[in-house]
């Protein structure tokens, strides 16, 4: 985005939203893919702490959402759009919906991913299928769009004065890259820069990122023709989500909503977009595991913030929001209280996790100030400093003089998580599903 700093994409919606808001510059995902990223968010639990380990992860209903404990506070509880649960409960707490998944993104039963060495991706077409055109995805957006703004326009036009807590799901910019023509035209494929390591080889990569590329078809690196219009096309899908958000920003603010409406915007995860010769996410690299995260409030308060914060900061706050007390087990915090007091400092310690396909065994993530240890369960780990290798080139995890550092950093994702514990017990539960059976 631009206010992220991206000198290309055109984002002037979430420009606008940043410059009035508390901007996160340090927010991550707790599991960079979809399911599980966004049912750690709405319970504000890690991904291992309520067995989500994977795409196909149903909701155990133990565990409340956001739209559970806002309800209980009297709130209207409200979906829109794309939420990407399995099973047959839509709502998981809220009290209703404007728009389900589509179709084909519902599934009743939740199979578990292959994990074995020969388990592949069937195609590169992530990146491959890219380019203008019509596709549902971006008409499905405009109609979660639609459907969000006259909810807003009803409830500014009630007298009602019943609270309201509207999640809205988009798909964009998720592949495949077909943008809106008037979008990819703001993208000359040939004038753009490519990521440096576009087409690293794979030889010279960590083992891990060599077998993850393999399994999601990335191994080889398409023609740089392709990789260029991957590039527009993914860079128009963010600028069309953009124009949408704007679309729901302005019911907002020319209304009276305006004068008591919080409004967060952030992602499930990032995407690769061909650096270290990956598409899509599923590795612990910034580009996949790092996230926007804008909280705006009708005071009208700023800053940019560099302390480190996940997604599961978000329910603690929203909770804070709702005047509610928050369940001492979660293991976030209340961004509000972060922003106003810990702006400028990045000791918090953040973690994701990986127990999908292209990973044969678990992986963990630790961030803490500005070093990243990447854990893998029965291989070597990665160590970076993204401050001062933000491209993620130099790992100093084999290096004798970080030696201390790696200790540290392995020791607090052990006080977080036992990976080896973990890593059986996401086995255990994705082998007994699969005897049970199961759609995709």
């Amino acid at each position: 985005m631009g206010n992220s700093g991206h000198p290309v994409v055109q984002t002037p919606h979430l420009d606008r939203l940043a410059e009035q808001s508390y901007t996160f510059d340090n927010a991550y995902c707790n599991y960079p893919i979809c399911t599980p990223s966004r049912l750690s968010m709405l319970t504000g639990r890690y991904p291992h702490q309520i067995e989500a380990w994977d795409l196909g992860a149903i909701a155990d209903r133990q565990y409340p959402t956001s739209g559970d404990h806002l309800a209980k506070a009297g709130y209207e509880t409200v979906l829109c759009g794309r939420t990407h649960f399995n099973g047959t409960d839509r709502l998981l707490g809220f009290s209703h919906r404007l728009l389900d998944d589509l179709p084909r993104w519902r599934h009743t039963t939740g199979r578990p991913p292959r994990r074995t060495p020969d388990a592949r991706r069937g195609s590169n077409s992530h990146v491959a299928e890219c380019g203008p055109g019509d596709h549902e995805h971006t008409r499905y957006d405009r109609n979660v769009t639609d459907l969000a703004i006259d909810f807003l326009r009803e409830k500014s036009a009630s007298p009602d004065d019943k609270p309201f807590l509207l999640y809205c799901g988009f798909m964009h910019p998720h592949f495949p890259l077909i943008a809106p023509p008037e979008f990819y035209a703001l993208y000359d494929p040939d004038a753009l820069e490519l990521p440096d390591t576009w087409n690293e080889p794979l030889e010279s990569q960590h083992p891990i990122i060599q077998h993850h590329r393999w399994a999601w078809q990335n191994d080889i690196p398409p023609p740089e023709t392709v990789v260029r219009c991957a590039l527009a096309a993914y860079y128009a899908l963010v600028s069309s989500l953009d124009a949408q958000v704007g679309r729901i920003l302005q019911a907002i603010d020319t209304s009276p909503l305006a004068e008591d409406t919080v409004v967060i915007y952030t992602s499930d995860h990032g995407e690769m977009a061909g650096h270290h010769g990956i598409w899509q996410k599923q590795c612990f690299y910034e580009p996949a595991v790092k996230v926007p995260l804008m909280l705006r409030l009708p005071s009208g308060e700023t800053r940019r913030v560099a302390q480190n914060v996940s997604l599961v900061d978000v329910l603690p706050t929203l909770l804070e929001i709702a005047g509610l007390e928050t369940p001492p087990d979660l293991p976030g915090d209340n961004l509000l209280e972060i922003a106003r007091h810990q702006a400028d400092a990045t000791t918090r310690t953040v973690f994701s996790e990986y127990h999908h396909m292209g990973m044969l065994n678990a992986g963990f993530m630790l961030k803490r100030e500005d070093y990243k240890l990447c854990h893998y369960v029965g291989s070597e780990p990665q160590l970076f400093n993204v401050a001062t290798d933000p491209l993620e080139d130099n790992d100093l995890a084999s290096k004798p003089e970080y030696a201390a550092k790696r200790s540290e950093m392995e020791g607090a994702l052990r006080e977080i998580v036992d990976p080896d514990l973990e890593d059986a017990r996401a086995k255990e539960n994705q082998r007994m599903r699969r005897l049970k059976g199961g759609d995709t």
